[in-house]
């Protein structure tokens, strides 16, 4: 009997036989790409290693010459005549010599671009500074803790990176002994320069990969990411931790975070993982795979930079080649059984036509169901269009006739007021006319005809009163157009002449003719601004001063009108809730709480807006926000 795990594929039962293919193809298929993923991994590693060592190369370069451009200048101070002098003068006589040698320093600092310049005495005092013009100098500094004066007052020159408690801004100094050759070449202070490195961190870090800059302690100094700033790439061990004095560092807790990565072999390229908690650090960079981590030293500065290249897009390569190679495997394995399944084909075609044709009956059916289903959804949304449309036609004939009641509510109040203007008019024209016919009677006409003149005089004055209460009565849509701010605010004020004269309200007002011009309905307009007006007078009928302020501004393409008042203002409370329908401060009777609500609704409907602020001379100001029009499209302005 033969051995079945020994036997050909062809020898074995069909299912068997096809389960079989089935499995070697699935290993062919898996090892190929197994092969292909690595083989493409570590060529894809290899040429970003070479790319980003290179790139590298240049940045460490590129670093190292800019923190030490500026190493040379501290020799070249103590050349200036005043350095020594001032060094070698008592404190209460170096106040001219301080300046002196700060202005030659402050000059230097300007010609170099950026780097602060100090000279220091024996005892680690600033005693002149090129920032001396600045509110927080360094002049009088005490930095006799800083490693780079106790190394240059030593006589060894120095360069240390360090942040002073004074300005709080990283910096790398250069510091050079000041030797006097007439006292045997005595130390006699210190020459500074800091050079400052925030630059070079946006500049040179700033790249595509987090890059980090670290002492020889392994502490971070410069970092893209500012959350790494100050921590170290492995907990330090508490000796080292000791040798770390906070006032180097204004008191920034140095080496407390550790990030626990390790960077050994990264002079050559190390593939590390960051730890779950940075993860999210470096999101704006690449996400949470693998990194290739690349060193160089930095040998003037004795640091040394670590960038830290994203490996995903590498995996993301080697997964495309081996995904290819499947394909291509694939293609190959399917062309084999493509002429073994003809035959196989042949004899299932025409079940395969009867299940098409019951598919293709069954599909017919529900594409008629789909087609009654969409055919009632769409006569369902048609309705509710319909009834939406009704429904906000109906929304803004409610508001027309809240604007047109509003209009009459004042032409009510002032009803005392129009009576009194026209009253006497109407008895002058009476008395006139009586005149005219008793001087006709006496046949004196000339007489007659001055008096029928007055009469006529006097019915143009009663007109111009009633024309603006019948622009501000009528009800009539909205249509926008340009509109003369100055007009619409004296038409406004019109209707509260009696009033104001009755308060003695002072009225200051900036709107010239012809200047302010906005785009909107000129009706509604002064409605708008009758309602802001009579709430005015409302807050102000208590005041001890009243003041009423129509102030005008553009803002861009807007023209904002500020109206103001001196009243009783508003607490914190009403100013949150002042544009909430049927919300008043009023006495009840005195208002429905509809009129602030109705005046915002009328402006946007402009493309405006209305807003409530705390006026600088108290009570409150109204910001009327219009859109203007442009100069090339400016008609006629209407009142």
């Amino acid at each position: 009997m033969p051995d079945v795990h020994h036997a050909h594929p062809s020898s074995l039962p069909p299912g068997r036989r096809r389960a079989a293919w089935l499995l070697l193809a699935t290993v062919l298929l898996v090892g190929v790409s197994w092969l292909v993923f690595k083989y493409s991994e570590r060529v894809g590693v290899e040429r970003m290693r070479a790319v980003a060592s290179q790139d590298l190369n240049v940045r460490a370069a590129a670093i190292d010459g800019v923190v030490t451009r500026h190493a040379a200048i501290p020799a070249a101070i103590q050349l200036h005549h005043g350095v020594l002098e001032l060094l070698r003068t008592s404190a209460p006589q170096q106040t001219a010599l301080a300046q002196e040698v700060s202005l030659f320093l402050q000059q230097l600092n300007d010609h170099l671009g950026g780097p602060a310049i100090f000279v220091l005495d024996v005892h680690g005092r600033v005693v002149a500074s090129s920032d001396w013009i600045f509110s927080d100098n360094l002049l009088g500094a005490d930095l006799s803790y800083m490693p780079f004066f106790r190394s240059a007052i030593s006589g060894m020159p120095a360069r240390h990176y360090g942040i002073d408690h004074v300005r709080p801004e990283p910096g790398y100094y250069f510091a050079q002994p000041i030797r006097d050759d007439k006292q045997g070449w005595r130390v006699m202070g210190v020459a500074v320069v800091k050079s400052s490195i925030r630059e070079l961190e946006r500049r040179w870090l700033q790249q595509e990969a987090p890059a980090v800059i670290v002492d020889n302690n392994g502490i971070v100094l410069l970092s893209s990411l500012p959350e790494w700033r100050y921590a170290s790439l492995q907990p330090l061990p508490g000796e080292a931790f000791a040798d770390i004095d906070p006032r180097h560092f204004s008191g920034q807790e140095v080496g407390r975070h550790s990030l626990n990565i390790t960077i050994d072999g990264a002079d050559e390229g190390v593939v590390v993982r960051l730890p779950k908690d940075l993860r999210d650090d470096v999101r704006q960079f690449s996400g949470i795979g693998p990194y290739l981590a690349l060193s160089r030293n930095l040998p003037e500065t004795a640091w040394k930079i670590v960038v830290f290249a994203d490996l995903r897009p590498v995996a993301l390569l080697a997964a495309t080649h081996a995904a290819l190679a499947v394909a291509a495997l694939g293609c190959m394995l399917l062309g084999a059984l493509y002429w073994g399944q003809r035959r196989r084909l042949a004899l299932g075609r025409e079940q395969a036509r009867v299940l098409m044709e019951r598919s293709h009956q069954q599909l017919e059916r529900m594409v008629q169901e789909r087609t009654a289903d969409l055919s009632h959804a769409i006569t369902s949304l048609q309705h509710e269009v319909l009834e939406r449309q009704r429904a906000e036609r109906t929304l803004r004939a409610a508001q027309d006739e809240l604007v047109q009641a509003a209009k009459l509510a004042v032409l009510g109040q002032m009803a005392a007021g129009i009576t009194h203007e026209l009253s006497q008019p109407l008895g002058a024209i009476r008395i006139l006319s009586e005149n005219a016919a008793e001087f006709m009677c006496r046949g004196d006409q000339a007489t007659a005809e001055r008096s029928l003149a007055t009469v006529g005089q006097l019915a143009g004055q009663m007109g111009n009163i009633i024309n603006p209460l019948k622009t501000f009565a009528r009800k009539s849509p909205a249509v926008s157009s340009a509109v003369d701010l100055a007009h619409a605010t004296d038409a406004a004020l019109f209707l509260f002449d009696q009033r104001l004269q009755k308060l003695q309200v002072l009225v200051q007002r900036n709107l010239e003719p012809g200047v302010w011009l906005a785009y909107c309905d000129p009706n509604r307009l002064q409605q708008v601004l009758v309602n802001l007006i009579g709430n005015a007078l409302d807050a102000m009928a208590q005041a001890p001063q009243r003041q009423l302020g129509l102030q005008a501004e553009r803002q861009g393409a807007q023209i904002v009108l500020r109206v103001s008042d001196t009243g009783c203002g508003l607490s914190q409370e009403a100013r949150q809730r002042l544009f909430e329908p049927f919300f008043t401060t009023k006495q009840p009777g005195e208002g429905l709480g509809l009129g602030l609500t109705i005046s915002r609704d009328i402006l946007r409907d402009f493309g405006g807006d209305l807003q409530a602020e705390v006026s600088p001379n108290g009570g409150v100001c109204f910001v009327i926000t219009l859109p203007s029009i442009p100069s090339a499209q400016e008609d006629p302005p209407h009142a």
